[in-house]
């Protein structure tokens, strides 16, 4: 190794699942309720949100998830190739068609995108100059950085979890030790999924799970006059 080379980081898949799933961590996510926000205003109560977070893991987590697998296996096998991710972005698009999911999934992906060119620098033949949905970005990572199939599917059930559980505790306040035991629930869900999600290799076979009520909020809340998250 040169001067010149970029680092080779070396950890445990666990501790850069961790790193990745912090709410610390300055990707922009606090922009994100993952349609909490609106649920809340159009008719889902605050005692239902524990069976929202679980819901999300049986429908649009999986979706998020397949696709961070798939676009990992297509990092590994094909260093990134740019029909390869475009593939994978079809498809997961064909599978979420709430335009305002979308636009989240892509700003969210461009912070994470600046995570993983700085931290990982061999991502850069991949991501830089491209604007990619987040989990398509969070797969890419993952190829470079070592993290796991399986542990890359609980890092996105983790993270839509813990988006819920923050935007919940600001729109609606609550005891957080209450609103933690949901986020434990909610990836306990996930577990049933986790081995075939986990092995997931073409875009075809993405899961097509879709959720439309939250398809739906995700659009009302695009157009909320007065609003604390963009999605």
């Amino acid at each position: 190794m040169t001067a010149f080379d970029p680092p080779i980081r070396h950890s445990a898949s666990a501790t850069l699942a961790m790193l990745l799933a912090d709410s610390r961590l300055p990707a922009g996510a606090h922009v994100s309720s993952n349609s909490l926000e609106a649920g809340l205003r159009y008719g889902l109560g605050p005692v239902e949100v524990a069976d929202y977070m679980c819901t999300r893991m049986e429908t649009v987590t999986r979706v998020e998830a397949g696709t961070a697998v798939i676009a990992r296996n297509s990092a590994l096998d094909r260093s990134g190739s740019a029909a390869g991710l475009e593939a994978v972005e079809a498809e997961w698009a064909a599978r979420t068609p709430s335009a305002a999911l979308r636009e989240i999934a892509v700003a969210l992906g461009a912070g994470l995108t600046r995570i993983g060119t700085v931290l990982w620098p061999q991502t850069n033949e991949v991501l830089r100059g491209r604007h990619m949905p987040r989990p398509i970005v969070l797969g890419v990572i993952a190829a470079f950085a070592g993290i796991s199939a399986d542990d890359l599917v609980r890092l996105v059930a983790y993270d839509d979890a813990q988006t819920v559980a923050a935007a919940m505790l600001k729109l609606e306040p609550t005891d957080p030790i209450r609103v933690t035991g949901w986020v434990l629930d909610a990836c306990a869900a996930m577990e049933a999924y986790v081995a075939d999600l986990s092995m997931l290799t073409h875009p075809a076979a993405l899961p097509a799970a879709g959720a439309p009520l939250i398809e739906d909020w995700a659009e009302a809340q695009s157009a909320l006059p007065r609003r604390l998250f963009r999605a």
